[in-house]
């Protein structure tokens, strides 16, 4: 079939043609766009966080006033913790994953550099912490009983005292050290709190920062510090059992510790599994995604009525057109091929022009909200997608272009 016919027809109906090659153009700049933050809202949701999520549980406690024996009370409250029944581990530390905020400081890789290589956030952990947790080593060791400070020690000390050796996460150390492979990054050196050195012994396969500060890059760049802290440094005792005891564990570990003194406050808000800080971390990324879903849905509605509704119109002005060609020998199969192309051409413009417009959007985006680039993947992906979406639309205006009668078509005013 030439083409020549279709662009001719189209030059006389040039206003309604625009219409939707405006319309088409627009639903896919925002439709590209769209998927694009809906995947990277899902990856959010999704991403691996280095813990036995679904075995761990979430304990937060402070001190309704002065308590000078917090170090000893942890001590405590951990031995009788680790002996509830159907309790693996149990740790304290100063902050814990999925919460809105976290300890953070800056690493540099020797001590004459002005700005930091990256900001990191720490955790302080004891010799029960990777047990407690589950984050998994693939290089390295975990810290010895004697190399474990007491924070609070360490941060009244009349001089800077060193913290001589971490463990880092594989996302970090890739940062600090590109192109270096895990078992090669032990025994290197970092400078984080002050001029000393720390030295790398370990490198965990994932461990999440708390909040989502500096964006999904940042999300790993996590330090592992020997400092041991009692329950009024970020007050979370955090404790590890089998997922069918959850509940009971969370019951008994609660009773117990309300038990071991009044003069202590539970935030029961704060007190649940772990599963449950995630689903609630993550709610705003799945509300944003389901919105962004119910408007790319919206949006291709909106545009496949506009086609329904120009091709509907085109074949009944075209009525007696049609019935001429029908006369003259065309077949059903020529007069729906006819229309589709003609969607086929005008999709074809505003996919073009859509595809420009994404990238403008994205650049927008990207100087507004700190989005990153929007990958060319989801340029064919839309175009594709609105494609398909074009050629079903126009279907069943066609249908009923070809199946007109030559003789009623004839007859037509």
């Amino acid at each position: 079939m030439e083409i020549r016919p279709i662009l001719s027809t189209l030059a006389r109906h040039k206003t309604a043609a625009a219409l939707i090659v405006v319309e088409i153009a627009l639903t896919c700049a925002i439709i590209c766009n769209a998927l694009f933050m809906i995947g990277d809202r899902v990856q959010q949701i999704n991403e691996p966080s280095g813990i036995a999520e679904n075995e761990l549980l979430r304990i937060q406690l402070v001190s309704s006033g002065t308590d000078d024996n917090a170090s000893a009370r942890t001590r405590t409250d951990l031995a009788a913790l680790r002996a509830i029944p159907g309790v693996k581990d149990a740790t304290s530390t100063n902050q814990v994953p999925f919460v809105n905020s976290s300890w953070n400081s800056g690493v540099r890789l020797n001590t004459k550099q002005q700005r930091s290589t990256l900001v990191a956030t720490t955790y302080m952990a004891d010799d029960h912490f990777l047990s407690t947790f589950g984050s998994r080593l693939i290089a390295g060791r975990d810290f010895r009983p004697d190399e474990i400070q007491d924070f609070e020690a360490v941060s009244k000390a009349a001089e800077p005292t060193a913290i001589p050796v971490a463990i880092i996460t594989r996302n970090m150390a890739e940062k600090l050290y590109p192109g270096v492979a895990p078992a090669q990054v032990l025994g290197k050196v970092l400078y984080s709190w002050g001029d000393r050195p720390t030295r790398v012994i370990g490198v965990l396969d994932h461990l999440v920062r708390p909040s989502l500060q500096d964006g999904p890059n940042a999300r790993e760049h996590t330090m592992v510090f020997p400092l041991r802290t009692h329950y009024n440094i970020g007050g979370n005792y955090v404790v590890r059992t089998s997922p069918e005891r959850r509940d009971e564990v969370l019951k008994a570990a609660v009773k117990l510790l309300r038990g071991n003194g009044n003069d202590r406050i539970i935030i029961d808000d704060n007190t649940k599994p772990f599963t449950d800080l995630r689903n609630e971390f993550y709610q705003a990324p799945r509300s944003m995604a389901w919105l962004l879903g119910a408007v790319c849905v919206g949006l291709l509605l909106i545009t496949a009525l506009g086609i329904i509704g120009l091709a509907s119109f085109w074949v009944q002005q075209r009525t007696k057109q049609i019935g001429i060609r029908r006369a003259l020998g065309a077949t059903k199969g020529q007069i729906l091929r006819y229309f589709q192309i003609e969607n086929f051409l005008i999709a074809g413009i505003g996919i073009a022009l859509g595809m420009l417009l994404a990238f403008g959007l994205n650049q927008l985006l990207m100087s507004k909200y700190e989005l990153p680039r929007l990958p060319l993947l989801y340029l064919p992906a839309g175009a594709l997608l609105l494609w398909l979406l074009g050629q079903l639309a126009v279907l069943g205006p066609a249908r009923r272009a070809a199946a007109v009668p030559p003789a009623i078509a004839t007859r037509s005013a």
